[in-house]
């Protein structure tokens, strides 16, 4: 890349920076960007320089390949119900220490590039998400409860909480995990969860990074935009089902919650978050209220 092609994306970024300044950025951060170390450093380096430029990025994690691994290590096999994780209390085990440690890496390869990370998924702040037990009702004539062991529901979420970390120009690290009332702790999906906190935050951009280009139509060709008022009739055509099903529900909230806007994009991409948030140039599907 010459020097005026450098100077040009930097200009380009320039009208971004203002925009969004002092704003909040939910990113949940999944997929390969979570296993692959050049992937790894371009997304901390990318969270990193929002925050410089005077963003505020919260980060919510996944953690499916780190935990499918752990599972095949003791010979369990991961199931799953409407793309949400059956967790009974041996899986929740597994669930929870792969969780923390990912969260652990992460917050540690953010500070180590620069930034100030902190990890608010440790069990003295565990309980800022609330949580209840989820039970889905099968949608076969008889409605039986089906029942996906420690899989959370969100109840509330501390705001205050969140804003004390932003206060402290720190980038809050957020594993999907949260307390019950009861004193035990559940599995929350991290779609699910990264749109609750963008709703409760006002967050200006809810960004869902996963491991394809976006959201595919029928000849997986990437949908650039879609209103809330399609989705429904993409799930009936089965163009949108499995582990996409939370990420579109989550992104529907959230974009009916007043969050500006809700994108999609693809993790695989290096700096992707950068193209998405400072360029001209989109890398995934643009959710749009109606």
């Amino acid at each position: 890349m010459t020097p005026n092609e450098k100077a040009k994306i930097l200009s380009e970024a320039l009208p971004y920076i203002k925009k969004f300044s002092k704003k909040i950025m939910v990113i949940k951060y999944g997929g390969n960007a979570m296993i692959d170390e050049k992937l790894k450093h371009s997304f901390a380096k990318d969270v990193v320089l929002l925050k410089l430029v005077g963003m505020n990025p919260i980060i919510v994690h996944g953690g499916g390949p780190q935990i499918n691994k752990n599972l095949d290590a003791i010979g369990k096999e991961g199931k799953f119900h409407n793309g949400m994780r059956i967790t009974d209390k041996e899986t929740m085990g597994v669930v929870y220490d792969a969780l923390n440690s990912v969260n652990l890496e992460i917050v540690k390869l953010i500070n180590e590039i620069g930034g100030d990370a902190s990890s608010l998924s440790q069990k003295k702040s565990l309980g800022f998400i609330k949580t209840k037990k989820l039970v889905f009702d099968n949608n076969s004539p008889k409605k039986n409860k089906i029942d996906l062991g420690f899989v959370g529901e969100i109840q509330s979420i501390d705001k205050r909480f969140l804003n004390t970390y932003i206060k402290e120009n720190s980038i809050p690290v957020i594993a999907p995990i949260g307390l019950g009332d009861d004193g035990l702790i559940y599995n929350i999906n991290a779609d699910i969860v990264a749109g609750k906190i963008a709703e409760v935050t006002n967050s200006e951009k809810l960004v869902l990074m996963t491991n394809i280009k976006g959201v595919l139509d029928k000849n997986n060709n990437l949908i650039t935009g879609i209103k809330t008022n399609e989705v429904d009739g993409l799930i009936d055509a089965g163009v949108l089902s499995g582990g996409m099903l939370p990420k579109i529900q989550s992104a529907v909230h959230a974009a009916k919650s007043k969050v500006n806007s809700v994108h999609i994009i693809d993790g695989r991409v290096e700096h992707a978050l950068l193209l998405e948030i400072l360029t001209d140039q989109g890398v995934g599907t643009l959710i749009k209220s109606d």
